[in-house]
């Protein structure tokens, strides 16, 4: 049994043939889809954060919409870019979007992707410090949002405040309880999974990885997945820690599905990004018994307890809606998923 949901990029562009033709048109069909989804009995509506593109930015007022127009379904980011955030700033943001959600904020971190603009982040008003990478204060600033989510109040109440003040230390507000075990983070290589399980937060893994061994994606996907398992107990956490994989799975069951996707075998590919060798997994699509006998054979599927179908967003909800359910319904069942 796995959690199966959707991850959209959340592109728009005016183009004769996309449907998100502004920034309006990605964020109401991001809202419509997610209901959808709910209604198809998917488990997950998450989306990607990328700034200066023409792409979802800023994440929390689409999560809080959600939120308060479904049930049911996990709302969360993958991912958002750490480099970017004031902690303190999003640690309000995320709770009160989780208590909107009634809990059901499922927040993706990382220390970010490659950028369309040059050192992005300053423009945010943020640097690394001396002997510090961007990774690295991407990380830092992960850290102290998590510390955050505890909910410990650190900050001394003014002697004459506007409004009385519970006793001891002050707390960012609003606070979400539990929303600390609800954060993942995106790790492209095995060492900042190991790290990520260290820290307490769940693994999120794409479709791409840092090329480690040269073996098959989903072989390097798979260890890395066992690795950050096994850092995961040997830090000792209490409860169990979860894993999601993306995917990009398309069952052909119409004629517009093969005109859009049926194009024949696609295999894993080798490219270079932020300077990193990095392996690119494959793309399923074919008449869903094919892509069943495909689907079993990867490994890092096997090995994650969440799924995310990374889909076409442009195509429109509708379209988006049919693939999500072709997979829920003559996919999933087969390989034991539902």
């Amino acid at each position: 049994m796995k959690r199966i949901g959707f991850l959209s990029f959340g592109h728009w562009s005016p183009t004769t043939r996309s449907e998100t033709r502004s920034a309006g048109d990605t964020l109401l069909q991001s809202i419509d889809l997610a209901v959808a989804a709910e209604e198809l009995g998917a488990d997950g509506a998450y989306f990607r954060v990328h700034h200066f593109a023409r792409q979802l930015a800023s994440p929390f007022p689409l999560l809080a919409a959600i939120g308060a127009r479904t049930r049911r379904i996990e709302i969360g980011t993958g991912v958002i870019d750490m480099r970017y955030e004031n902690p303190f700033y999003m640690a309000e943001d995320a709770g009160a979007a989780d208590l909107i959600s009634g809990g059901r904020l499922q927040l993706g971190l990382s220390r970010g992707s490659p950028e369309q603009v040059v050192d992005g982040w300053r423009h945010f008003g943020y640097a690394p410090r001396d002997g510090e990478s961007d990774a690295d204060m991407g990380r830092r600033h992960a850290t102290v949002f998590l510390d955050l989510l505890k909910g410990t109040g650190f900050a001394q109440p003014h002697p004459r405040p506007m409004f009385p003040n519970p006793p001891g230390l002050l707390r960012l507000e609003p606070h979400s309880e539990g929303l600390r075990e609800r954060i993942w983070w995106g790790s492209a290589s095995d060492a900042t999974a190991v790290w990520a399980a260290r820290q307490g937060m769940n693994l999120q893994s794409s479709t791409l990885k840092a090329d480690e061994t040269g073996e098959p994606f989903h072989i390097q996907q798979a260890r890395q997945i066992r690795r950050y398992r096994q850092a995961w107990t040997e830090a000792g956490h209490e409860r169990e820690p979860r894993v999601s994989v993306s995917r990009s799975i398309f069952p052909l069951i119409s004629d517009l599905d093969r005109a859009y996707f049926g194009r024949g075998e696609s295999s894993d590919q080798i490219g270079i990004i932020d300077n990193m060798r990095a392996v690119f997994g494959r793309s399923y699509a074919a008449e869903p018994e094919h892509l069943i006998e495909e689907l079993k054979t990867d490994e890092a599927i096997a090995e994650a307890d969440t799924l995310l179908l990374t889909v076409p967003n442009q195509l429109g909800v509708t379209y988006n809606a049919h693939v999500i359910e072709a997979v829920l319904k003559h996919v999933a069942p087969a390989l034991g998923w539902r």
